[in-house]
């Protein structure tokens, strides 16, 4: 057993390509394979895939196999498994309302109405967060009132899927226990990834930068990188507190408010949004995203005719490019409703060609940090404000320096302390030299790329194009 496993404990689990594989087909994401190999391995790490096979069989279901569980409800029968749920207030029923969007929400049949027991017993885990994993139990129900009647399902049972409690101190307190290096190597392994598949520190720091949104409030970043490099993966698999939007037409409703539904888009319900594909993604009515978009950004609140929802998502978009330099026109691939309402709002800019083509090699092998108790720890980390304080302590500012520039800087410098060093709680526990190398230039370092991609983009408006000299 390795220090890891000395001082992790329960948090780790045995990771290989075969599992990876295994657990791919099964289309389920790395916070619940995680879960699913702690639970049916021993204490090597030897996996039951029997037992984890009749566990899936039993609990989590097909989309095939939901529509079974529908002709059970409507003859008469109850059905319980495991699932992810979003659950939600109709204002003009009074009725709290669910659906799962694995098995294609609403329109398909797949949510309903949850019990008035349920909703008294579970509201404040129910409503916490906008998905919840659990056991649920369904029934079919009818509306006699309606004429004719209108059958439903509904939530009659629910036990909330919360298998870690996370202590943030003890996660503080061990970091201490390990060089920088080693730390490095944990939070790369904790993704999924492989730390000894890549070359170069330089590498592993530039992918660490696609961790920033999981861990601070409204980030915003720019990610450009050649087709291959997995940008997609550390998005869509590693939290459940995020959304990758893929494919479809977007819309102002969808992403921000729908004032006729009234009913919040997917912005104010997650940690961080990302767009993919972001080339040839379609938006329905442009002008009217950028709008919300620009204000979104720059102030945090997602506005409706009637409504004012305070929000914390970053905004995160990925696109292909075989530029490899800083110094052309990297903004020619990037969609116009992103690229004219708000880029100056954007705060840094992720280098992707510098981070390796996703290769066999780059699976994680080995003991790791658990993918679901890790992106938990990542999720509360949000809320912690002191590393804001200890950030702006540390740095000192030039009088005339743009604010948004100061805005971004301070903002990665701590996104970058809470991920790698998030021991330093005074600015005495602070590395002069680490703080300067792994926080502050890596930080500056990304502004400064939208800083001068905003010269080709708007060359009168941001004609100097030179970020402010901030230091230590």
């Amino acid at each position: 057993m390795n220090k890891l496993t000395e001082i992790f404990r329960d948090m780790v689990v045995l990771k290989s390509p075969e599992r990876t594989k295994y657990f791919a087909s099964l289309s389920l994401p790395s916070y619940m394979r995680d879960w699913l190999v702690m639970k049916f391995s021993d204490g090597a790490g030897i996996i039951d895939y029997n037992g984890v096979s009749r566990y899936i069989k039993q609990y989590i279901p097909s989309k095939e196999e939901y529509e079974h569980y529908k002709f059970q409800m409507i003859n008469g029968e109850s059905v319980r498994f495991l699932c992810r749920l979003r659950v939600g207030v109709d204002i003009k029923t009074g009725k709290t309302t669910f659906e799962m969007p694995d098995f294609g929400g609403i329109k398909t049949g797949a949510g309903g109405i949850v019990s008035l027991d349920v909703v008294n017993r579970w509201q404040e885990t129910l409503f916490k967060e906008s998905e919840n994993w659990g056991i649920i139990d369904l029934v079919w129900e009818q509306d006699f009132t309606k004429k004719p009647p209108i059958g439903y399902v509904k939530m009659v049972g629910y036990q909330p899927f919360c298998p870690y409690n996370v202590d943030l101190n003890y996660y503080r307190d061990a970091r201490q226990y390990f060089s920088t290096s080693e730390w490095i190597d944990i939070l790369i392994n904790a993704v999924d990834y492989n730390p000894e598949g890549y070359d170069t520190e330089s590498q592993k720091l530039h992918f660490l930068q696609r961790l920033l949104p999981f861990i601070e409030r409204r980030i915003n970043l720019i990610e450009l990188a050649p087709m291959g490099t997995g940008k997609s993966y550390i998005f869509d698999n590693i939290s459940k507190y995020g959304w990758l939007v893929a494919a479809g037409t977007q819309t102002r409703a969808s992403l921000f408010y729908d004032n006729n539904r009234k009913t919040r888009g997917i912005i104010t319900q997650f940690d961080f949004v990302a767009f993919d594909e972001i080339q040839t993604m379609k938006f329905e009515k442009p002008d009217e995203i950028q709008t919300a978009l620009k204000g979104y950004m720059e102030n945090g609140v997602v506005k409706g005719f009637d409504t004012q929802i305070p929000a914390s998502a970053g905004i995160m978009i990925l696109g292909n490019t075989d530029i490899r330099s800083v110094n052309e026109n990297l903004m020619e691939h990037i969609h116009p409703v992103f690229r004219e309402a708000a880029l100056d709002r954007f705060h840094g800019f992720i280098t992707g060609w510098e981070i390796p083509r996703f290769n066999q090699g780059l699976i994680a092998n080995g003991w790791g940090l658990n993918t679901q108790y890790f992106s938990e720890v990542l999720h509360i980390f949000r809320d912690e404000t002191q590393y804001t304080n200890l950030v702006m302590d540390l740095l000192k500012i030039p009088r005339k320096a743009d604010k948004r520039d100061v805005e971004a800087i301070s903002r990665l410098c701590t996104g970058f302390v809470k991920l790698i060093f998030p021991h330093w709680q005074t600015v005495s526990d602070v590395n002069a030299n680490d703080f300067i190398f792994y926080c502050l230039e890596p930080a500056k370092s990304m502004r400064q790329i939208i800083r001068t991609q905003l010269g080709f983009v708007k060359p009168k408006e941001f004609a100097n194009t030179t970020i402010p000299d901030i230091v230590v």
